[in-house]
């Protein structure tokens, strides 16, 4: 009964050891895994920093285009209220020249019938005075 008892510790040893073996193995690779994620972290975090970097970099660079186009727009919109006001003048002066030229032409037609009367009456003068004289 001894043997078995010692046989049982034997076994028991052995089986620790070899338990403590993987273990110690297991530990190791988990160590080793660990570094791997904290220099991939690490990896990350410059990156992170870097993409952070630039999105306030290209943020900033918006917000200077943002301002410049609104100081643009201010200016164009001065320049089309101008515009505006070029154009009303313009439809004010063809008004005007309308208004002039239908006053020529009603002008000219009151006088082209005065004209008419007039030629009438100097012909009809110059015939009596041509036939006076004759």
């Amino acid at each position: 009964m001894e043997i078995m008892l010692y046989t049982a510790i034997i076994i028991a040893l052995i089986a620790l050891v070899v338990l403590t073996v993987y273990i110690i193995n297991t530990l190791k690779v988990t160590k080793e895994f660990m570094n791997d994620v904290s220099t991939t972290l690490d990896g990350i975090e410059t990156q992170m920093k870097g993409v952070t970097d630039e999105t306030t970099e290209l943020l900033t660079k918006t917000n200077r285009l943002a301002a410049d186009a609104e100081q643009k727009s201010a200016k164009l919109d001065g320049l089309l209220d101008g515009a505006r006001g070029i154009g009303e003048t313009i439809n004010e002066f063809d008004h005007s020249l309308k208004q002039l030229t239908n006053s020529v032409s009603r002008a000219s037609q009151e006088e082209q019938e005065k004209t008419s009367q007039a030629v009438k009456w100097g012909a009809s003068i110059l015939e009596y005075v041509f036939k006076k004289e004759k």
